[in-house]
Parts: C-alpha cells; structure tokens; sequence
C-alpha cells in the first residue's frame, strides 16, 4: 500500500490509518478478525484464498484488477462474497477482468462487456446478455463456426 502511495507522491499512511482500512475492507469481505494475525494465506482453504484476494483489492484500489478463474473451487456462499466484494471495489476508478469458464460468478458481478476467447483470439463479443446465450448453448456454436 505504501509502494502505491510513494509512486504517486503520497506519504506513507500512518499505522493507525492502515488498520482502520484493512479491518474496513475485512468486513466488506467478511475476513473474520483472527486472520489478521496470520501469515498471508498459510493454512487457508481456497474460498478464504480468494476473499483474501479480493481483501488485497479493496486495500490496494488498482487500475486495471485481472481475477482469473477467481470463481474456481468456491461454494455459493463463498461466491456471494468474492462477487460482493467484487461489486464493491469495480467502478469508474478501477476496471475488472474477469476470466472465467463458468457463468455463475456473471450472475452475482453484472459485466458490461463478455467476449469469448477460442484459441487464443476474441471470437465473439457482447454484453451482459451474451452470457445467458453462452449458458443456453454452450461455446460449441462460437467454435465450430471458427474451426470451419
């Protein structure tokens, strides 16, 4: 958090500060308290994994935030609070990409643009009502199209 501040020319932020934020974005990720204490994802399940991603986020507040697979191996409680705390750190002053296989993360984080990569190209682009035409068919109508 401090390299972000000092690269804009910011100073660094006092102690007292930085723990107001964290314990503020631990509830926005429902982080309980004790994990504090920890080292950084050492005996973590995957779900408390990717909250802890998602807690990163909401403390770092980057321009551009790549998740990646981020809905992978999540129960649907887990889910909600990657997609909530997703929903809460994305806006005009931080962009998100997500890449997924699955549609579910898309249901619970409206996208404004879905494109479908086939073979390392975009071969299909659209907005949120791609995805429910992607859970409806499936790819194989994209890629058969870009295989023929």
């Amino acid at each position: 958090m401090n390299a972000h501040r000092e690269a804009n020319g910011e100073e660094p932020v006092p102690l007292r500060e930085f723990r107001q934020t964290v314990e503020a974005a631990m509830k926005l990720t429902n982080v309980p308290k004790e994990f504090s204490s920890r080292y950084l994802n050492e005996g973590f399940s995957g779900g408390e994994k990717k909250r802890m991603e998602i807690l990163q986020l909401a403390l770092q507040h980057p321009e551009l935030a790549i998740l990646d697979e981020t809905d992978s191996g999540l129960d649907i409680d887990a889910l909600r609070v990657v997609a909530n705390g997703v929903n809460s750190v994305a806006g005009p002053d931080m962009g998100v990409l997500i890449i997924t296989h699955y549609q579910r993360i898309l249901h619970l984080v409206q996208p404004s643009h879905v494109h479908v990569i086939y073979q390392g190209r975009i071969v299909k682009e659209g907005g949120p009502d791609l995805v429910d035409e992607l859970e409806a068919k499936g790819y194989g109508w994209i890629t058969d199209k870009v295989a023929a």
